[in-house]
Formats: structure tokens, C-alpha cells, sequence
């Protein structure tokens, strides 16, 4: 079955947990409607992290134009406030060729970037922020947690609470300001330019789990211990403060038995994708399907 066409300019989301299928699913209908995708998956915008970010692989990226996949390095600094900036920008650029645009991701945040927005957030000065994560090298990231769980209990709840980039910012706004992060949430979306569409792909538990860990294993035969390896300099870069890498960073460091790492990677993928699929689930404009409802996601589509 071919899709039409849509006549109005807009994006369609293919967003849900880890593992579930969102890059196979995203290519299959940006070739039906012969677009391009947007990536809004945080944690694939760094071009040295091949392996443990499960980006699309070399032959799904020739199948389709992908943007926003391997764009940075770890070195960079790069937040939600500067994605929606620069996704907004791509987006209006491509609508002028393009009636509609996918963007797939599990990043709850980024989502949000584009779709609400964000109010514009405090500058903060260098030396807050030097201090801050001096005290975060020092006493590490449960210290962190429990000083955001203290100060913006709302904030931490939707969080990742492992993203000590996030919770360094959270800290350093208030710190600054001594306002949350969460009230610089804009209450009030901002207008865009073009109607957005929201599928979520989902399955029950026993698969969503049995296709996390086959993933995991999957990346630790094609080579994520030599790739988290070969990043032991930048293991304190916030971009590796991930899941898949500092479980890694830990065997490396002799903190655990490298069977201990991989289960618990495993387990905290596990852990993630349920934290994803909270932030989700909150969303009711999301339209939510099985991952082989390919044809019904398909007539949904068409009929938009």
C-alpha cells in the first residue's frame, strides 16, 4: 500500500522506548512518502559512539537522508535548548521541499524540544559552573541525584536521573538564580509552523526485555568494548555519562567482571526504557501500535 501524499507541511514522530524498533519502522515510511529523517535521539549525535548508541547502520543511512546522526563530537557541550534551535531551523528548511518530515528518537526532551519548546534559560557564569562539577568530580553522581531530588523534586521525577549533564544544569540554574529548572518549562506552547503527528511503537514487557538484551549482546560481538576502550580519556565527558559506556568504563576500571557489566548494562537499558516509556505515556496525543502493525500504522497515516 502506497501513502499519500499530505497536502499541509508536517513532521510525523516515531518515538517509544529503546530497542523497540523506531530506525527500521521510520525508514520503511520515509521511503513511502519519499522524505527524509530527523533524528531526535540524544544519545546518536556524537560521531564516536558507533556501536552502543544502536544508530542506524551504514546501509539504513544510504537508504534515506538522516540528519542529526554522528553531527558532534564528544568534546562538545550540546543541550535540548540548542537542539530545538537547530532542529526548528532544519525543519522550516526542509518543508520547502518536503510535505512531511520524520523524526524518530527516545528522547523524551527533545520530543519536546521541538514539538512544545523551551523558555529561554539563565546564562550561567564559568566559575558557578567549575565549582559545581569540581564538587560532582569530588562526591559523585548519588550526591548529585540527592541535591536535585532536594531542590526540584518535579524536575527529578521526569528525569534521567544518570544524565549528570542534566542534573549539573539543573544545579547550577538554581544555585545561580535560586529558581528550578522546571518552572523555565514553558507553560505555554510555542507555535509552529507545521502539524505534528505522534506515533509510539510498544510492546508488552517479556519482548520489549528480550529485545534489550539481545541488542546488548548483539553490540558486544560487533566490538563495544574496544570502542568504550579506545574513549578511556573522555570517560568524565558528559556525552559518555551513558548507558552501555560507563558500565564498560567500570570493567575497564576494574570495578566490576565484564559479565557483570554487560548484565548490568542490560539491566539498566531495561531501566531506561521504562523511564521513556513513563515520560511517554503522559503524552496523549501519541497514537501507539506494535512494532509488526506496520500496515495499520500505514492507514493511520493515510488517512491524516
Amino acid at each position: 500500500m502506497n501513502l499519500k501524499i499530505m497536502r499541509d507541511k508536517k513532521v510525523i514522530f516515531i518515538i517509544g522506548p529503546t530497542a523497540i524498533g523506531k530506525t527500521s519502522l521510520s525508514i520503511k515510511i520515509a521511503k513511502e512518502l519519499s522524505t527524509e529523517i530527523i533524528s531526535c535521539d540524544s544519545r546518536q549525535f556524537y560521531k564516536e559512539l558507533q556501536i552502543g548508541t544502536a544508530p542506524p547502520n551504514k546501509e539504513e543511512l544510504a537508504k534515506i537522508q538522516h540528519h542529526f546522526i554522528h553531527h558532534l563530537s564528544v568534546k562538545d557541550k550540546y543541550n535540548a535548548g540548542q537542539f530545538e534551535i537547530d532542529a526548528i531551523k532544519l525543519i522550516n528548511k526542509l518543508h520547502k521541499k518536503l510535505d512531511t518530515i520524520i523524526i524518530v528518537g527516545g528522547s523524551g526532551l527533545y520530543v519536546d524540544a521541538i514539538c512544545k519548546g523551551f523558555d529561554e534559560l539563565p546564562a550561567i557564569p564559568l566559575k558557578t559552573r567549575l565549582i559545581l562539577n569540581s564538587k560532582y568530580q569530588e562526591k559523585g553522581l548519588a550526591w548529585l541525584q540527592k541535591k536535585i531530588k532536594k531542590i526540584d523534586s518535579e524536575f527529578y521525577k521526569s528525569c534521567d536521573k544518570n544524565n549528570s549533564q542534566r542534573l549539573l544544569r539543573a544545579l547550577e540554574i538554581y544555585t545561580e538564580t535560586g529558581k528550578k529548572i522546571s518552572s523555565y518549562k514553558s507553560n505555554k506552547k510555542k507555535k509552529r509552523k507545521f502539524n505534528i503527528v505522534k506515533i509510539g511503537l510498544n510492546s508488552n514487557r517479556e519482548d520489549l526485555y528480550k529485545r534489550i538484551n539481545k541488542r546488548v549482546d548483539t553490540m558486544i560481538e560487533n566490538g563495544l568494548i574496544e570502542e568504550v576502550n579506545s574513549l578511556t580519556k573522555y570517560q568524565k565527558n558528559n556525552a559518555l555519562q551513558t548507558v552501555g559506556y560507563k558500565e564498560i568504563f567500570a570493567f575497564i576500571n576494574n570495578k566490576c567482571t565484564l559479565e557483570e557489566a554487560i548484565e548490568n548494562i542490560k539491566r539498566n537499558t531495561r531501566r531506561f526504557a521504562k523511564r521513556q516509556l513513563t515520560w511517554f505515556k503522559k503524552d496523549k496525543q501519541i497514537e501507539w501500535f506494535e512494532p509488526n502493525q506496520i500496515n495499520e500504522i500505514k492507514i493511520f497515516i493515510s488517512k491524516l
